[in-house]
């Protein structure tokens, strides 16, 4: 037996390259404008925004396609960076083994949370998670063999081997990018799979999916523990880029950035992640070069955007596209 299907575009949901490979194209050829602009701040910055538009993107799996709301997140992102951080103080610098250390290790807590959490609804979800996430934190805070509160300082970022320089930053954008992209490709076919259906249909109507007698909780729990791991792949990133890791990354501020990057960007749509980390951290880096106090208009322009457009700005451009 297989999930109702919905209308076209409902449940299905296109890369539409006519755009999707323009974009792409100006991804790849950003560091050799910068470059030759001389410019380079900006291929750091578009790295930074990638990172991020990934952990979006895993977030946007389970709150946006499976109707969780998570506050717990960034535990998972934290996850992650301590595991590079806490591998290379151990003289383990190979990106082949931190990495999916990184991703096993937080896609390992996260089958532990949603074990527990998804045995219950609405507000009680949202504080288990959350709760698992300071747990997280203070004790992040209490091991000073890991830099306590002040963080774990990482010697430099990871080995790729091959004579591939990851301390070049041109070198290490286009290793985020390639894998950004591919778990981007990952993340649109699994919702094109009966697996992305199933679970688009649970969060429309839970109970209808128990009462035809399809397994919910191992499908919600299957999605959370990928969201996690993704977003473990998120926090490694983030470690080697910065050179640092601390506890900040655990806390539940971290996790409502992440929420409002989905929300401004378009809960539930694929690209959703990745335009909400694009205009929010843009939006930053602009209004912090004129005041001191950009978090204020950066919630009015927030504001404007949940009126203007309550389904983000990628549900404004697919109803622009439809008109």
């Amino acid at each position: 037996m297989s999930p109702r299907e919905g209308p076209p575009g409902l449940l299905d949901h296109a890369l539409h390259l006519r755009w999707t490979l323009p974009l792409l194209a100006v991804l790849a050829a950003l560091p050799l404008v910068a470059s030759a602009l001389g410019e380079a701040f900006y291929v750091g910055l578009a790295t930074r925004i990638l990172i991020f538009a990934l952990a979006a993107t895993s977030l946007n799996l389970i709150l946006g396609f499976g109707g969780m709301v998570s506050f717990g997140h960034a535990a998972f992102i934290g996850i992650g960076a301590y595991a590079v951080g806490i591998l290379m103080q151990q003289g383990v610098v190979s990106a082949w083994i931190a990495w999916p250390a990184a991703v096993l290790a937080s896609a390992l807590f996260a089958l532990v949370v949603g074990a527990i959490s998804l045995r219950t609804r609405g507000v009680y979800f949202i504080m288990i998670t959350l709760a698992f996430a300071q747990m997280l934190f203070y004790l992040m805070v209490s091991v000073k063999a890991w830099g306590g509160e002040d963080g774990l300082s990482l010697a430099g970022r990871s080995v790729l081997g091959g004579g591939f320089d990851l301390g070049d930053d041109t070198r290490f954008y286009y290793v985020v990018l390639v894998l950004f992209v591919l778990a981007f490709l990952v993340i649109q076919r699994l919702l094109n799979a009966r697996f992305g259906h199933v679970l688009q249909a649970i969060r429309e109507n839970e109970t209808r999916m128990l009462a035809i007698g399809f397994p919910v909780y191992r499908y919600q729990l299957a999605a959370f523990t990928l969201a996690g791991g993704l977003a473990g792949l998120a926090g490694a990133l983030l470690a080697n880029q910065s050179s640092f890791v601390s506890p900040s990354l655990l806390q539940w501020n971290q996790s409502g950035l992440l929420m409002v990057m989905v929300i401004l960007g378009g809960v539930g749509h694929l690209w959703g992640g990745f335009i909400g980390a694009v205009v929010f951290l843009l939006l930053e880096e602009v209004l912090a070069a004129y005041t001191i106090h950009w978090q204020f208009v950066l919630g009015a322009v927030l504001l404007l955007v949940v009126l203007a457009a309550p389904r983000g700005l990628a549900g404004l451009l697919r109803r622009e596209r439809r008109a």
